[in-house]
């Protein structure tokens, strides 16, 4: 276990200056914000926070500039957002290896916010340099990590400040993420069912396997299928598969006994467009000229019984290309199914940026026990993999 914002002392936090290292990798449309999940999921710490006294200085990274000043990524755009939610003013500040920014974090009222700029505008991020840690240790007195989505990278303000700025907590959101997670693949209530999804079967390798000896089973969708029904001698037409991971897909076959099930059937096109004929098929009867885009109707039923029969559930990935209608009927059906679960008391754990998206697309939120908000970070956490941010922090 690691320690935890809430084990600090409340009175020794007035007037320090708090590093945060927050996740507010936001879509950005026409430079303003798309989407602020993200930002309100950080409110509690930074709330938390401001009503102890302390000074917050709040850093993050946007989007992939590699080391290199973008304007179309900078977190200028996310000054209002946050204003508006914290009903105070936000400072920001350009450049966080400057004196001048080391001072004006000293003279930030007690309550007041700050914003550092994007810090993969410099190469010393990614690279984990000790220089560029160092430098923006400057800028604080303690540090906080409430960036589950980053804890798996080994950066400079996800690792490297840990070491240097003691004490080194969890945020209530990082904290929240790790309970939900540890339970489910620790402890979990059975059966614990988990669902499994997404285009390839080779990002999801280490992951099914590290859930094979946990789970009561685990159900697979997505265009990964196609490459277990490869496996299985069965044509799968024009659909994607990865034909060097049929072997691997065989072995897990093999391995698994009855805990991986799959489709039973799927919905099939000649091309991905919402206008083009469909046809619904048994698994062993995909033609030549066509291909998978989603699970068919009968899955989708055999899916949602095993999931309301469950206790745990886990699901990371869709089942079908769901951003094209009517191919999100399989990835919006699991969702209904994991809902209704979670209504019926089975705690029911979601990863990954598509599974939020569909999630978000069936306005379900708000029904599930726990929504996280790292989908390659709770795929790590789900291997079973120890994560750089969080293997940093202060034991408890």
């Amino acid at each position: 276990m690691k320690k935890t914002l809430e084990a600090l002392d409340g009175p020794a936090l007035e007037g320090q200056r708090v590093l945060v290292r927050v996740d507010f990798n936001v879509p950005l449309a026409e430079g303003q914000v798309a989407d602020d999940t993200r930002i309100r999921a950080a409110l509690k710490t930074i709330s938390w926070l401001r009503t102890r006294g302390c000074r917050v200085v709040l850093m993050s990274h946007l989007g992939r500039p590699k080391g290199k000043v973008v304007p179309a990524l900078s977190l200028r755009p996310l000054i209002p957002v946050l204003e508006h939610h914290l009903g105070a003013p936000v400072l920001f500040i350009e450049d966080p290896l400057s004196n001048d920014a080391v001072q004006r974090t000293r003279r930030m009222k007690r309550g007041e916010v700050a914003l550092v700029e994007n810090t993969r505008f410099w190469p010393g991020e990614e690279t984990n340099a000790g220089d560029f840690a160092e430098a923006l240790a400057r800028l604080g007195d303690f540090f906080v990590n409430d960036a589950f989505g980053a804890a798996h990278r080994a950066h400079a303000t996800t690792e490297g400040l840990a070491f240097r700025l003691r004490p080194a907590v969890a945020g209530f959101l990082m904290a929240k993420e790790l309970e939900h997670l540890d339970a489910a693949v620790t402890n979990p209530r059975r059966p614990f069912v988990a669902v499994i999804g997404g285009a390839k079967i080779s990002g999801k390798i280490d992951v099914i396997e590290a859930l094979l000896p946990k789970v009561d089973e685990i159900l697979l969708g997505g265009a990964m299928a196609n490459t277990f029904f490869l496996a299985m001698g069965f044509e799968v037409g024009t659909s994607l598969v990865e034909p060097d991971r049929v072997e691997i897909a065989q072995k897990l076959l093999e391995n698994a006994g009855d805990k991986i099930v799959l489709p039973t059937g799927a919905v099939v096109a000649q091309q991905l467009s919402g206008n083009a004929e469909i046809r619904e098929v048994a698994r062993e009867s995909i033609e030549p000229g066509w291909s998978v885009y989603d699970i068919d109707h009968a899955t989708v039923a055999d899916f949602t019984e095993r999931i309301l029969a469950a206790r745990t559930v886990v699901w990371n990935g869709p089942m079908g290309v769901f951003e094209t209608p009517p191919f999100d009927a399989g990835t919006l059906g699991v969702a209904a199914a994991l809902a209704e679960a979670t209504e019926h008391g089975t705690i029911t754990v979601v990863g990954g940026g598509d599974s939020a998206a569909a999630l978000a697309l069936a306005g379900l939120q708000g029904r599930i026990t726990h929504l996280s908000t790292g989908g390659g970070a709770s795929l790590e956490y789900l291997e079973g993999k120890p994560l750089p941010g969080v293997e940093a922090l202060n034991d408890a």
